[in-house]
């Protein structure tokens, strides 16, 4: 759970970065610069993609551990793969937001 936290706070703060040049040109009144944005784009979608790493190596991670556990300390039902489900929808989606910021900025 903490390596999920991590990974979600290093992609919001991603997206943060990435957009608060959209937010102070907005403040400035001025056109545009696009040695700025294209800088903040580059910081914001490196750390997105670092959360989605994040995300899917902790992942692997937990799916290694749970493994290595004696039978009688796998816990039964879905609750051991729903994590694993939801971290790797959580790096698909952290890749996908950063092709979509690199794409929609040029």
């Amino acid at each position: 759970m903490a390596w999920q936290r991590c990974s979600l706070a290093l992609m919001g703060f991603g997206f943060v970065i990435e957009r608060f040049s959209l937010f102070l040109t907005v403040l400035r009144r001025e056109p545009e610069s696009p040695g700025h944005h294209v800088f903040s784009l580059l910081i914001g979608v490196v750390l997105i993609l670092l959360g989605a790493a994040v995300a899917l190596a902790s992942s692997l991670a937990f799916r290694r551990f749970v493994r290595e556990l004696p039978q009688h300390d796998v816990p039964m039902g879905p609750s051991g793969s729903l994590g694993f489900a939801i971290n790797l929808i959580v790096a698909a989606i952290g890749t996908l937001l950063a092709g979509y910021l690199l794409v929609t900025a040029f």
